[in-house]
C-alpha cells in the first residue's frame, strides 16, 4: 500500500527543522565569537552580521571571520623564526643606551620606539644604509628592473599582487633570463592578491628554473578562512645587498593609474646596506613557511655596510605575530610626538587606540595632518575612511583630500627626525590580519625629503573644513555610518 504524503505539511516541517538547526548554528557561532575575546567593536560587528544577514552572514564569517592568530595554522612559520635573532635583539637592547648612533638628542628621543621594535618583532637596528625614496611607478619600476639585471647570485621577490600585463611581462622576462644564467630566483606571491595571474605565467617561470610558490593557497575559498590572512608585503632582495619595499605592486595600474580616478601616487624605497639583510630575514622566514626550506647560508645575510649612515629598523607583523608590532610602533610614534605628525594612507580606518592617539596628540598641540584620497578604488573602505573625518576635525587634526589622482602611499613622518614607509595601511586589517612589513627610519635627511614630498602633495589637495563637512547630505552620512560598522571586517 502506497503511503500518502502531504507535501505541504512535509515542506512546513522541513522548514521548521532547518530553521531550528540554523538558529542552533547561529547561536553556537555567536558564542564562539564572544569566547574569542576580540575587541568589543569587532565582536559586536560579527554578531550583527550573523544575526541580520541570514545564511550570507554565516558564510561570510566562515570565510573571513575565524581568528587563527597564534594558532596551529601558523606554527610552521613560527618554526622558521631564526633563533639567533632573539640573541641579537637582546644584545642590541642591552647596548642601545650606549649606542653611538644615539648621540643626536632628537634621535635619542626615539630610543623607546627602537626598544619597542626590538621587543615586539626582534627588529634589529642597522646603521650603515643608503636609502633612496621612489615617488611613483615611473621612478620605482625602472629602478627595480635595473637592479634585477645586475643580480649575480640570487633574487628574492615577495609580492601581494602580480597581475598579467606590461609590468608583469617585463618582470617575467627578467626573472627567466636570470634563472637561465644560473642566478637563484625565488618568488612568493599572495594567492588571493594575485588571482588574476595566469597559470601560464607561473608555469613559464618554473620551466625557466624559478622557484615560485603561492602564500596560503586558497583552492576552495568558501570552505576556508585562509582568504582572510593575506601576505600584503612587497619585498625584493638582490644578492643580499640591495632591497626594495613600499606600496607598489606589479600591476599596470600602479604605473599608469586608473582611468576613472587618475594617476597612481605611491612611495617605495630602495635600500642598500645592512637593512637589506633585515628584509632578507623577513623573506627567508616566509620562504620557510611556504617551502619548509631553511636557507641559512651566509651569502643570504651578508649585513653588507655602505659608507652612508642611516639608522633603520625593518619590522614585520602578521597573524602569526605575538604582537601587533606595526600598530604599536604607530601608536608610540604618535603619542611621543612633540611637534608634528604627518600621515598619508589610502585606506584610513584606525582602531580605537590609534584614533585616540591621533586626537590626543592634536588636542595637546601637536600639528597632526592626515592625507587621504579624494577618490578611491574601493567604495566600502572609502566610506569607512570618511566616517572618521568629523571626529578628527573636531579634535584639531588637519584632514586633506588628495585630488591629484589616487594616493596609495603608506607613510608617516614624526618631528622631522623619524619616518616610516612600508606596506601597512592605517587600518585594522593591516594591524591585525595582513602580513605586512615597514621600514622605520631615524634620519633627518630622509624624513625631511619625505615630508617635502608630503607637503607638495598637500598642494594638490583640499583641506577639509569642519562646518562645511558637517553639512554633507544625510545619505552620505548613512553610507559612512553603515561602512563604519563593518570596518573591523574589511
Amino acid at each position: 500500500m502506497l503511503l500518502s504524503i502531504n507535501w505541504s505539511e512535509f515542506w512546513v516541517h522541513l522548514f521548521k527543522v532547518l530553521a531550528i538547526l540554523y538558529v542552533i548554528t547561529i547561536t553556537s557561532t555567536v558564542i564562539i565569537v564572544i569566547l574569542e575575546n576580540r575587541s568589543p567593536l569587532k565582536t559586536i560587528s560579527w554578531i550583527l552580521v550573523l544575526i541580520t544577514l541570514p545564511v550570507f552572514g554565516l558564510i561570510t564569517y566562515l570565510v573571513f571571520g575565524q581568528s587563527f592568530r597564534k594558532q596551529k595554522m601558523f606554527s610552521l612559520k613560527e618554526l622558521g623564526d631564526m633563533k639567533w635573532l632573539q640573541v641579537m635583539s637582546q644584545d642590541q637592547k642591552l647596548n642601545l643606551y650606549k649606542n653611538r648612533w644615539l648621540k643626536d638628542e632628537r634621535i635619542q628621543e626615539k630610543k623607546n620606539l627602537m626598544t619597542l621594535l626590538l621587543n615586539n618583532s626582534k627588529a634589529l637596528l642597522t646603521g650603515y644604509n643608503r636609502v633612496k625614496i621612489l615617488n611613483d611607478g615611473k621612478e620605482t619600476f625602472p629602478s627595480i628592473f635595473k637592479a634585477l639585471k645586475k643580480a649575480k647570485d640570487h633574487i628574492h621577490l615577495e609580492y601581494y599582487i602580480i597581475e598579467d600585463g606590461e609590468l608583469a611581462s617585463e618582470l617575467l622576462s627578467l626573472l627567466m633570463n636570470k634563472a637561465r644564467e644560473g642566478v637563484e630566483v625565488r618568488v612568493i606571491y599572495d594567492d588571493v592578491g594575485s588571482w588574476k595571474l595566469s597559470k601560464k605565467y607561473v608555469e613559464d617561470l618554473k620551466e625557466a628554473g624559478v622557484q615560485i610558490y603561492a602564500f596560503l593557497p586558497v583552492r576552495f575559498p568558501i570552505l576556508t578562512s585562509r582568504v582572510n590572512y593575506r601576505n600584503h608585503r612587497k619585498i625584493i632582495v638582490i644578492d643580499g645587498q640591495t632591497a626594495f619595499l613600499g606600496g607598489l605592486n606589479f600591476a599596470d595600474r600602479y604605473l599608469y593609474g586608473i582611468p576613472e580616478i587618475g594617476a597612481w601616487r605611491d612611495t617605495h624605497l630602495k635600500i642598500a646596506g645592512e637593512a637589506a639583510s633585515s628584509l632578507q630575514i623577513v623573506f627567508l622566514i616566509d620562504w620557510y613557511f611556504v617551502r619548509q626550506e631553511v636557507l641559512l647560508d651566509g651569502k643570504y645575510l651578508p649585513y653588507k655596510k655602505v659608507k652612508q649612515k642611516c639608522l633603520l629598523q625593518v619590522t614585520a607583523s602578521g597573524a602569526d605575530s605575538d604582537w601587533a608590532s606595526i600598530m604599536q610602533a604607530y601608536f608610540l610614534a604618535i603619542t611621543s610626538a612633540k611637534n608634528n605628525v604627518y600621515i598619508s594612507s589610502p585606506y584610513f580606518m584606525p582602531n580605537g587606540s590609534i584614533l585616540m592617539a591621533l586626537k590626543t596628540a592634536a588636542m595637546s598641540g601637536v600639528d597632526v595632518r592626515i592625507l587621504i584620497p579624494y577618490k578611491s578604488d574601493s567604495f566600502m573602505t572609502y566610506w569607512g575612511t570618511l566616517s572618521y573625518v568629523e571626529e578628527l576635525l573636531e579634535a584639531g587634526v588637519k584632514m586633506y583630500f588628495y585630488k591629484g589622482g589616487f594616493n596609495h602611499s603608506k607613510i608617516m613622518m614624526v618631528d622631522g627626525i623619524m619616518s616610516t614607509v612600508g606596506t601597512a595601511n592605517m587600518d585594522v586589517r593591516s594591524f591585525e590580519q595582513n602580513f605586512e612589513v615597514n621600514a622605520l627610519i631615524y634620519d633627518e635627511e630622509t624624513t625631511l625629503e619625505l615630508r617635502a614630498r608630503f607637503l607638495a602633495d598637500l598642494e594638490d589637495s583640499e583641506e577639509l573644513n569642519l562646518s562645511h563637512w558637517q553639512e554633507r547630505s544625510k545619505t552620505q552620512k548613512i553610507k559612512e555610518s553603515l561602512a563604519r560598522v563593518f570596518t573591523p571586517l574589511l
